[in-house]
């Protein structure tokens, strides 16, 4: 067993006023096969700490709140941070003072140097598994997929902008959730797990097991709002200003949207220069969808902006189902850099649900897809009735909607 550290203290409001992150110092020696951290502080009421971790070459993981510990040795890690070497020197734990009460929280952090490995998968105190459980097998019954129509030589797929795993605060694995969206119906999905992109390793192998497009992601997580960065373009600094993140983001080819902007405690409120391509319109903190507010905040924002939906799922109950909002994308194949680029032309379409009524552009006319009886709204309001299950109007400049007879929006387009 090798070396330990271990720091202890208190945590004030006077050290959040300083700094969001503060870092504790562990000397890893030469030769170090693992490296196990635990936290442990008072949970007292609304008392939340972060955790994360930085090595002498950068970025090795973080797992915010969802970890009080985690390990990290060169064959594997715990969901969230990096396998690799332990490169020798000094290492820094980073504590995210996010929520602590008046009279402050007092903490311990332990860091040991394993100069062995006597943990196994799912064994040893941190009860952490370095590796990933078995795959479940491809469900039975997936979906036909939907043939909406589409400019020569482009399809539509449907699919979700913003998921998360285990390698986060989600509870399934990166094969679970691949399952999941087969199940669902969905031709893609992104993977956006905060602050981290331990998961980018394991999307290709399970794009290719279940049939499906997994767009590598990350949701960049701060107390003044979240963004998706979309695209294998390297880890985002989150401790870095807003507009850091979306010239990161573009350097890497990947694009920048604003997520769920108007979502209480965690809307966007962080200034920017410039503003990202996309903006998370449809969310389901959109509780009730006969509200404008979103579209308000998106047409103040920047009307520019290509609109996208996601449902931000973590668990079952807690938030929406995955696919719903279902975000279509009109692509030329099926590769995740296909569907970045359908994203970054604005060929996007929202809908409620995967199989719901759609509204589209296409040849210069609106098509409403399983839609009669609905109505067209544009920005001036309600104009026209939908009849019959694929209708065609005249398009208009500006996003429209469909709507049921409450007034409640089932599908947009820019």
């Amino acid at each position: 067993m090798g070396n330990s550290t271990r720091h202890t203290g208190r945590w004030t409001l006077e050290d959040r006023f300083a700094a969001p992150w503060h870092y504790l110092p562990v000397e890893v020696k030469p030769g170090t096969a693992g490296l196990r951290v635990e936290l442990d502080y008072e949970r007292a009421a609304g008392t939340v700490l972060d955790l994360g971790c930085l090595g002498p070459r950068g970025f090795r993981g973080w797992s915010g709140s969802a970890r009080e510990s985690f390990v990290i040795t060169r064959e594997g890690a715990t969901p969230g941070y990096l396998p690799g070497e332990l490169e020798a020197g000094k290492w820094q734990v980073m504590i995210g003072v996010h929520r602590v009460p008046p009279d402050g929280v007092r903490y311990q952090l332990t860091a040991e140097a394993l100069g062995s490995l006597p943990l196994t998968a799912g064994a040893g105190p941190v009860g952490a598994d370095l590796r990933p459980p078995p795959a479940p097998p491809s469900p039975v019954d997936r979906p036909a997929r939907r043939l909406l129509p589409a400019s020569e030589g482009r399809h539509w797929l449907a699919g979700d902008l913003h998921a998360h795993t285990v390698h986060s605060d989600g509870v399934l694995t990166v094969s679970e959730l691949a399952a999941l969206a087969v199940e669902r119906g969905l031709d893609f999905l992104a993977v956006t797990d905060h602050n981290t992109v331990s998961h980018h390793a394991e999307l290709p192998a399970a794009a290719r097991r279940y049939g499906i497009t997994l767009l590598p992601g990350q949701e960049v997580t701060t107390d003044g709002g979240h963004a998706g960065a979309l695209g294998d373009i390297g880890w985002v600094d989150f401790r870095r200003p807003p507009d850091d993140w979306l010239d990161a983001t573009e350097a890497g080819g990947g694009l920048l949207s604003i997520n769920h902007p108007f979502a209480g405690p965690v809307s966007w409120v962080h200034p920017m220069r410039r503003r990202p391509p996309l903006i998370e319109v449809w969310h389901w903190s959109w509780l009730d969808l006969r509200w404008t507010t979103p579209l308000g905040w998106w047409q103040a924002w920047d009307p520019t902006a290509t609109p996208v939906g996601g449902s931000d799922w973590h668990r079952p109950g807690s938030d929406a189902p995955l696919g719903r909002p279902t975000t279509w994308v009109q692509c030329t194949g099926t590769e995740p850099g296909d569907v970045l680029d359908g994203l970054r032309a604005g060929l996007v379409a929202i809908s409620a649900e995967r199989d719901g009524p759609v509204l589209l552009r296409h040849e210069g006319d609106f098509v409403a897809v399983d839609a009669d009886g609905l109505t067209l709204a544009g920005p001036q309001g309600p104009c026209a009735r939908i009849r019959g299950e694929r209708a065609r109007l005249t398009a208009a400049p500006g996003p429209h909607r469909l709507l049921d007879a409450s007034g409640a929006t089932l599908a947009l387009t820019p």
